[in-house]
């Protein structure tokens, strides 16, 4: 997986998160560039954490099932990707809380990136070198959040839906090209 495809991975996994932090800037009245920190280093943190734990998984297996991973690897990525495009199409509203405490960030953070879990078991599969990529997905990630903060408190709730739509698209299609390029089916 080169660097282009990784950028798009991470900014694709980024989504979720970015759809919380918009809801966090939505709901802080007096919003500091702190605020934004916060929530970035958290969703950053996890997000760069849960992939690297997902691939120490997938590493254990990977080797008894390198016949399949490629139908594994899409699979994953594809109701990962699903999944995001089904909550984001169905208009459910979340109510937006503006706590900050650890307790809520946490629970905000695994629950953004069990997603990302599942891309690290493929990372396995695909044979990534890890650290690079972790880090990749940790600092877009924080970026990202950071940014939907602000986002969230200046225009509202107005891009979470599209942000977690264009996550889901872009897992599920690069779910496909591995599947794809693996089969023979695409020349690059």
């Amino acid at each position: 997986m080169g660097f282009g495809e990784l950028l798009v991975l991470a900014v694709g996994l980024s989504m979720d998160a970015f759809a919380v932090s918009i809801c966090k800037g939505l709901s802080i009245r007096a919003l500091m560039p702190r605020h934004a920190v916060i929530v970035g280093l958290w969703f950053g943190a996890f997000q760069a954490l849960m992939p690297l734990a997902g691939w120490l998984l997938g590493s254990s297996f990977a080797g008894m099932i390198e016949a399949v991973d490629h139908w594994i690897a899409f699979a994953l990525l594809a109701l990962i990707g699903g999944n995001m495009v089904r909550e984001a199409l169905g208009g459910g509203e979340e109510e937006c809380d503006p706590s900050l405490a650890p307790l809520t960030m946490l629970v905000l953070a695994v629950a953004t990136s069990i997603d990302a879990l599942a891309v690290g078991v493929t990372f396995a599969f695909l044979r990534v070198d890890i650290l690079p990529a972790v880090a990749l997905i940790g600092v877009c990630t924080f970026a990202i959040s950071a940014a939907g903060v602000k986002v969230g408190n200046v225009f509202g709730a107005r891009y979470k839906s599209k942000a977690e739509l264009a996550g889901g698209v872009v897992l599920v299609l690069i779910g496909l090209k591995i599947l794809l390029e693996h089969l023979g089916l695409l020349p690059f």
